[in-house]
């Protein structure tokens, strides 16, 4: 099997995306090359933008190695060959083997490099990317590094993990890493990231969970404040925030139709997502193949 298929299609996960319709009118720009909102439907140069796409949240890990950058190479081709046009991928890695990141405003050169590489590689293929800026599990630091690192520089009431949505120095690590990230300057295509069209989006964060709060409040007031600081950063792309799609408390007897384990995760799919500055939302399945 092809690694495009291995890591598009087994390890991937599958996400659909819909267009929210609110405020739409004020966030549907002159910027003809960038993916926009018009009601509840994407648009490229004036026309429906319609497309399938993939999962290989891998390729910077993978591209800091220049000896193994040809995987990056063939996946983007074969995933062209395959008539897929969009694919979502991480920005980050904090902490640990070839961390981008490697402690609180202290990135590798090396790795943003590979980043870099990543985004040229799908511009060459017209594929626009969707860029993640932090992970909420274990993998690749993320979410507990962050508190980890803030715990380690002596703050104070840092307790566990789900601090990450409240303490002010937690939230300010993250938002020096959001701006790195938006702000920089491809070494390859010479583009700033916030004016390269071929990035269709930002994602907050892969899958936000909060055991600290099950009402959704906590993660609801995160993604608010986070969402806000990216838009002042960039109003050029499209914004999610990287929920699985679980029902909260604010359509209760919809509850019943979310997986079993899932009814307390601490996030509430249809509140969350109306917060005006995200433009779309976003469903993750795992499915059977």
């Amino acid at each position: 099997m092809s690694l495009f298929h291995r890591a598009g299609y087994v390890v991937g996960v599958l996400i659909t995306l819909l267009a929210l319709s609110h405020d739409c009118q004020a966030r549907v720009h002159s910027h003809g090359r960038f993916v926009r909102i018009k009601g509840t439907r994407f648009v490229l140069h004036r026309s429906y933008f319609v497309f399938n796409g993939f999962n290989s949240y891998w390729m910077m890990h993978v591209a800091a190695d220049p000896s193994e950058r040809y995987k990056v190479s063939k996946t983007f081709r074969e995933a062209a060959a395959a008539g897929l046009s969009v694919c979502r991928t991480w920005a980050f890695s904090d902490g640990g083997d070839r961390a981008l990141q490697i402690s609180p405003g202290v990135h590798d050169e090396r790795v943003f490099q590979a980043l870099d590489f990543v985004i040229s590689k799908a511009r060459q293929h017209w594929i626009r990317l969707i860029l993640s800026f932090v992970n909420n599990y274990k993998d690749f630091g993320d979410c507990p590094q962050y508190v980890e690192w803030a715990r380690n520089a002596g703050v104070n009431n840092v307790n566990g993990e789900d601090d990450f949505y409240t303490n002010p120095t937690v939230k300010k690590y993250y938002k020096n890493h959001v701006k790195k990230v938006i702000t920089q300057m491809n070494t390859i295509t010479r583009i700033a990231y916030k004016d390269d069209p071929m990035i269709m989006a930002w994602e907050l964060m892969n899958e936000p969970r909060c055991q600290a709060d099950y009402s959704r409040r906590m993660v609801n007031g995160w993604v608010q404040e986070m969402a806000s600081f990216v838009k002042s950063l960039d109003r050029k792309h499209l914004l999610e925030i990287g929920m699985e799609g679980f029902y909260g408390d604010s359509m209760p007897k919809k509850k019943v139709n979310n997986p079993a384990g899932y009814n307390q995760v601490g996030t509430d799919f249809i509140t969350n997502n109306l917060i005006k500055e995200i433009d779309f939302t976003t469903i993750h399945a795992f499915p059977d193949i």
